[in-house]
């Protein structure tokens, strides 16, 4: 079976001492609970995993009911350490102030109990984190698979992973559209509205936030200002609703909405946003036409090559911890500028020779970036961007 990089780090995590509390995060069906499993299957060592995905939220009791059991486990074996694993851990309610108690207990009495969280909603998980378990944790961020990890582990071509995205679960059924469009929409889509943003948010209009969702994914790789929005959707709100809906999917890693670059603040949180999925998959269930058909037309495969660089971009700023934004002034524009502690990087899509590129000079004029890039024609290839670590050009 494939192991994704993040194998490593666990595993590694794992056979430290006691020391953190291990907390694995990313979006839905990137396979944390596989590269888990993966990790204890091979690892000489004691270990007890739970799964709070049909556990009723508000039973916190469960959380230290689990741990109880690691406890009596240990000491009726006279292991000298054990390892507890709970899978969906953001689905309890209050789950970081049981997780603190019991940590902080077992530390007091020296028990050495290893604890691996798992989740996958981002907005739940780093608000439990930041509240109260600070300093007793430490992150391991995954994300949507990247298309050297979908061609070696699916024998996907370029084309094909620009398209369907990076999905592990869906690629056997890429060979079915109507079969593949049904499973993102159901074991993506509808499972991260309903169990990652509705269960735990109050949300006025559920269908807003999922017609919000949709018509943001149909146009990821391009600006669309919110009160154009409006227009369009069925049901009527306000900007501020369609900014805060916005930003519950970007905390689920469903679809973001870039800033424009700005050294002023005001300017940039007041700008139009440019919609971005954080998997192409995301995007293209959406597109009406299929594989073959979008291939042979140049402008609409321009906007899913273009959106398929963009999902990369932000699904490794979110590991990796870098901001994207936009950049537009006038006739001008760069597709997507990344910062990193002061350092800027600029980078142009380049999807058909036809397209223009002077926005990248008059932004290296203006700002004076790291670097320039463009992907794709007179440019690096986008095989070559899309398998490159990012890190590296800052």
């Amino acid at each position: 079976m494939y192991k994704r990089i993040e194998y490593l780090t666990i595993r590694e995590r794992i056979e430290e001492p006691r020391k953190f509390i291990q907390v694995v995060m990313g979006p839905r069906q990137v396979g944390k609970s596989t590269i888990v499993k993966q990790v204890l299957q091979e690892l000489d060592i004691a270990y007890q995993f739970y799964s709070a995905d049909n556990v009723p939220a508000t039973n916190n009791a469960w959380v230290s009911n689990c741990w109880a059991a690691v406890r009596s486990l240990k000491e009726s074996r006279g292991q000298e350490s054990i390892l507890l694993v709970i899978d969906e851990i953001q689905k309890i309610y209050n789950w970081s102030e049981v997780v603190k108690k019991e940590w902080d207990d077992d530390t007091f009495h020296d028990r050495n109990i290893k604890v691996l969280l798992l989740g996958s909603s981002r907005v739940l998980l780093e608000k439990g984190l930041s509240e109260s378990l600070g300093g007793r944790f430490e992150e391991i961020r995954m994300t949507h698979w990247s298309y050297p990890e979908m061609r070696d582990g699916f024998g996907f071509t370029l084309d094909q992973y620009l398209f369907y995205g990076g999905y592990p679960g869906a690629a056997s059924l890429i060979g079915d559209e109507e079969r593949y469009r049904q499973y993102i929409q159901s074991a993506i889509v509808e499972a991260t509205i309903n169990k990652d943003i509705l269960m735990d948010t109050p949300i006025g209009k559920p269908a807003l936030l999922r017609q919000t969702f949709e018509l943001g994914a149909a146009y990821s790789g391009q600006l669309l200002s919110l009160t154009k929005m409006l227009g369009a959707l069925q049901d009527a709100g306000n900007t501020a609703t369609l900014a805060g809906y916005v930003q519950l999917l970007d905390e689920s890693g469903m679809l973001n909405g870039l800033q424009k670059y700005s050294i002023d603040t005001a300017r940039r949180r007041s700008s139009i946003p440019k919609f971005q999925v954080y998997n192409n998959a995301l995007k293209t269930i959406y597109n009406p036409n299929t594989f073959e058909q979008t291939i042979l037309d140049r402008k609409v495969w321009g906007h899913v090559f273009e959106s398929s660089i963009g999902a990369y971009i932000i699904s490794q700023a979110f590991v990796h911890r870098f901001e994207v934004f936009y950049w537009r002034e006038r006739n001008d524009e760069v597709d997507f500028v990344l910062r990193k502690k002061g350092s800027v990087v600029a980078i142009e899509v380049k999807s058909n020779a036809e397209k223009n590129t002077a926005g990248l000079e008059t932004f290296k004029r203006t700002f004076n970036p790291r670097t320039t890039l463009i992907v794709g024609d007179g440019g690096i290839s986008a095989e070559e961007f899309l398998s490159m670590d990012i890190r590296k050009i800052f």
